[in-house]
């Protein structure tokens, strides 16, 4: 059975998850009901999950008019190990401190700073609250209903 909690305390393991090298999917709703997943860096202030986008990119403007997200994260080194958080983006920056995010992502994912010839439009951090996690850990035992 996997772990599954409600309320917007994040789960030990998400906060694990989030803080080390693993790649996370972000699924949002677009506004005729269809959903979109992409893959996405991921990190978190122990208290929320937060990623980096541009505010012309669709996970952005999605959530604008639907805050519903779910995030996944992969434990890289154990695929079978992950923690789904489904809740909302209750905030988003722009400015500076998302500027400087993007670049502490890349040097924690790729050890350099993000090029800044990638960046076609405002940098911006979705800052998450969870509503509901659940966290599989199958060659563990844990999660193995499917």
């Amino acid at each position: 059975m996997a772990d599954t909690r409600n309320g917007p305390e994040l789960h030990p393991d998400t906060v694990e998850l989030a803080r080390g090298v693993n790649y996370g999917s972000i699924t949002t709703v677009f506004p005729s009901g269809h959903l979109q997943t992409h893959l996405i860096w991921v990190d978190t202030d122990g208290e929320r999950l937060v990623v980096n986008t541009e505010v012309h990119r669709k996970k952005h403007t999605n959530i604008q008019s639907d805050p519903r997200i779910t995030l996944t994260i992969r434990d890289e080194s154990d695929p079978y190990r992950y923690a789904e958080t489904r809740g909302r983006v209750v905030e988003t920056v722009t400015g500076q401190e998302a500027r400087d995010h993007i670049d502490e992502l890349a040097r924690k994912y790729t050890g350099e700073d993000y090029p800044p010839n990638n960046i076609k439009s405002e940098r911006v951090m979705m800052w998450i609250v969870p509503e509901r996690q659940t966290i599989v850990h199958q060659s563990a035992g844990t999660g193995m209903e499917d």
